[in-house]
């Protein structure tokens, strides 16, 4: 599969920084008012709603930077697996939150991040796809 671009690499922190902030808005304007399943996930990790669902958005953030401390920086042989499987679950959500907007004709928490998400997570993607040239090390 060949070795990552050091750009791939530091797109794919970017997007999990975006992910970090995507979160924060969730969180700031309570998407489990909205959604019954990000409610549930909230109540799994706590009683309080609001502090489970910050735990488990806490949780998401950890993950992204396991995956490119532990997976994408050194190169792993499966850095590969998770920056595409992180680039398609944040292409479905920075598609999902401007589509609930559309529909509902209102605001929906994540709607003003979600763009983040989708350019970075299909700029990944693309350079995937085309196969960028890798660095020698």
């Amino acid at each position: 599969m060949g070795d990552l671009t050091p750009k791939i690499k530091t797109i794919f922190i970017l997007l999990v920084a975006a992910q970090a902030a995507h979160s924060f808005e969730e969180i700031k304007f309570e998407l489990w008012q909205y959604v019954a399943p990000s409610r549930w996930i909230g109540e799994l990790f706590h009683d309080d709603v609001a502090v489970g669902f910050a735990i488990a958005n806490g949780l998401i953030v950890a993950f992204g930077l396991w995956c490119y401390f532990a997976r994408v920086r050194p190169g792993h042989r499966a850095a590969k697996f998770w920056i595409t499987i992180w680039a398609l679950v944040e292409v479905v959500n920075g598609l999902g939150h401007p589509l609930v907007v559309f529909y509902q004709g209102r605001y929906f928490p994540g709607v003003y991040t979600a763009p983040l998400l989708l350019v970075t997570a299909l700029y990944i993607l693309v350079a995937l796809r085309r196969g960028e040239p890798s660095s020698s090390h």
